[in-house]
């Protein structure tokens, strides 16, 4: 089962959500805290404070900066926001981890199996500290999670193995046979990298309403710990590999907004149809505009929720159309950041695969992405590539007694693959993107970084360039 992260739920002592409880069915803070949610940027910060000044090894491993779409954020955000709902509850629980635990009768909080992936990205969770970070750490917070942590186990657990066998009551509901073995559960985007076939130098992009970049590299390799990361995480995606996740907190959330907000006629996709039309006539560079993808704030490499979008270059002459493949270039420049990032500090990528629906409704914003990043863009087979990774993990749990796989190596070739069809970037795109490419980092520097001294009096002028030169 793969599920949004980290989207926790709160439960009582036998595992049952709150919100099913008559007294909390109204109130949204009993019900799961969806990864979206930003509000708890504030006590990511405390977070982030804290451990930077006494357990700076915490940070390490999540990037250097502790993000307010992640676990114990929003914990401590409950705790004082709705301390009715804190003081009511037992634990908390991934939702990643609770489906597998009720489809098969273990969602008893000390019988439940939690994910590496979720607990790894997510809750700080490392073997190198003992699993999640000290009480001590979070009495220093709030002595309410120190309550939360020790109701918590001591081991987390990688995709490979069974959650548990399917309960009776759910066996007889799918028509299966009571027993079957449901895979430990993982993050979506985790397990769409599994789906697109991800190997090692072998970058998976994710690209939906968000993205998410996925890598492995192999655990007896080892690397650096890379900053503003979402983490680097033992097993994470796969066994015996190193799991890395990066991304961006909006990317066809963008699109949709701008379509939503801006273009009244007909549906909303046939603006979006429209618009890819009329943008696909413009050359690289036409439209004047260079715009920040930080609408709902930077998840990598700034991971700064309180970021936001901006949007440089418009004249009485701009018209709909170039704001929109402005949009998307911009998210074509973050995604290149990341990949510079991972170089940097000795994360190869060699291959891009990419997945979710715009890869394969957006030709349009894959040749962008093609000649923005200056690499071939591949496209997975599978439009469902989430749920095929949660298959492909099922079948290992499975084995092979009961037709399944024996290892995840021969699952992956055996269930995955790329269309024919690629992008390739198209040289004379290519030299006009580096140089709107590095307008981009002075605009990325000079908004995101603290004390960035960045004179971008020229921006403006260059673009008018680059434009007047096409």
């Amino acid at each position: 089962m793969d599920a949004t992260g980290s989207s926790p739920m709160p439960v009582d002592g036998e595992g049952e959500p709150l919100a099913r409880h008559d007294k909390f069915k109204s109130n949204p803070h009993a019900m799961v805290w969806l990864w979206k949610d930003h509000t708890s940027h504030a006590e990511a910060a405390e977070i982030t404070a804290l451990a930077r000044r006494i357990r700076p090894h915490y940070l390490d491993k999540c990037g250097g900066t502790y993000s307010s779409e992640w676990f114990w954020s929003k914990l401590l955000r409950c705790a004082r926001v709705a301390p009715e709902v804190f003081d009511a509850i037992h634990t908390w629980v991934e939702i990643s981890d609770w489906i597998p635990a009720m489809l098969t009768g273990t969602q008893a909080p000390a019988a439940m199996k939690r994910g590496i992936c979720a607990a790894g990205h997510k809750g700080m969770f490392h073997p190198s500290w003992g699993g999640y970070p000290d009480e001590d750490f979070w009495g220093r917070l709030d002595k309410r999670l120190v309550r939360i942590r020790r109701t918590l186990p001591k081991s987390a657990h990688t995709i490979a193995k069974p959650a548990g066998g399917l309960s009776a009551y759910w066996a007889k509901i799918f028509g299966l046979p009571a027993g079957t073995p449901v895979a430990v559960g993982a993050l979506d985007a985790h397990l769409g990298a599994v789906g697109s076939g991800i190997r090692p130098e072998t970058l998976v992009k994710i690209i939906g309403t968000s993205t998410c970049d996925m890598m492995i590299a192999p655990l007896k390799k080892g690397l650096p710990d890379i900053p503003g990361l979402c983490g680097i995480v033992p097993e994470s995606i796969l066994p015996g590999y190193l799991g890395l996740e990066a991304g961006q907190s909006a990317v066809g959330d963008i699109f949709n907004w701008f379509v939503r907000e801006f273009q009244s006629v007909g549906s909303a996709d046939e603006a979006h149809k429209k618009l890819s039309a009329e943008a696909a006539r413009l050359q690289a560079g036409e439209s004047g505009l260079l715009a920040l993808d930080w609408h709902n704030g930077n998840r990598t490499i700034l991971v700064d929720q309180r970021l936001t979008g901006l949007l440089v270059g418009m004249t009485l002459r701009t018209n709909p159309a170039e704001v929109y493949r402005a949009l998307i270039e911009a998210t074509a420049f973050g995604a290149r950041r990341i990949i510079e990032r991972l170089e940097e500090y000795g994360a190869k990528v060699r291959r891009v695969i990419n997945c979710g629906g715009i890869s394969v409704r957006s030709p349009l914003a894959m040749q962008i992405y093609a000649d923005v990043i200056g690499r071939d863009m591949e496209i997975s087979q599978s439009e469902q590539t989430c749920a095929l990774g949660a298959a492909i993990a099922a079948a290992v749990a499975a084995g092979r007694t009961r037709g399944g796989y024996a290892n995840f190596a021969s699952a992956i070739r055996a269930m995955t693959s790329v269309r024919e069809k690629r992008y390739t970037p198209q040289p004379r795109n290519v030299k006009t993107y580096n140089r709107l490419y590095e307008i981009y980092k002075q605009l990325h520097d000079a908004f995101g970084l603290k004390g960035a001294r960045i004179d971008l009096s020229d921006a403006m002028k260059e673009l008018l360039a680059i434009r007047g030169e096409v």
